[in-house]
């Protein structure tokens, strides 16, 4: 019963804190509240037995790729950022929309959770198997995600580049 508590506790504050990124005027709040949802995903998966998967999401996601967020929010110089009314059509469409698609998953997912026990063994768990997985079975999607973080960070470098030095570095060259 008590897992069961501090799972919805847990799920409220990851959820609370999706809703404070988006509703987030300043892109490096955005970036902390980011950090608390990934924060309590990692509890989350430490109440559901995934203690390997808990560290992976505390080391990687909330440690690592944060940290390259906020560098690259810093790298952007984010100002102000210009408010607007909107689009009638993402109103008009995109609130039932997506009201309709969580409706949608909250019913495949309880209708279809296969909530049965699973037997031991079943599933990869200890690191050595993962790492094999991870660096043998699933080295291409592995080595795609890599270069396209390093795509990304090079678009962050150009985006942040300001025009005069891109106009100079053409006249040189």
């Amino acid at each position: 019963m008590l897992h069961l508590v501090l799972f919805l506790i847990f799920g409220a504050i990851c959820v609370a804190g999706a809703v404070n990124l988006l509703v987030q005027r300043h892109p490096i709040n955005s970036a902390l509240s980011l950090i608390v949802v990934m924060g309590s995903l990692a509890v989350e998966y430490l109440l559901l037995g995934a203690e390997f998967v808990a560290a992976v999401q505390v080391i990687i996601y909330a440690g690592a790729i944060m940290v390259l967020f906020v560098f690259v929010i810093m790298l952007l110089n984010a100002g102000k950022e210009e408010l607007t009314s909107g689009s009638r059509i993402a109103l008009l469409l995109g609130i039932p929309g997506m009201l309709v698609s969580s409706v949608l998953v909250a019913w495949v997912l309880l209708a279809h959770s296969g909530t049965g026990a699973v037997p031991v063994g079943a599933l990869p768990g200890p690191p050595k198997i993962i790492g094999w997985l991870l660096f043998h079975d699933f080295l291409l999607p592995f080595e795609v995600t890599s270069v396209l973080i390093l795509i990304a960070i090079m678009g962050a470098v150009v985006l942040a580049s300001p025009p005069e030095s891109v106009q100079q570095s053409k006249k040189e060259g």
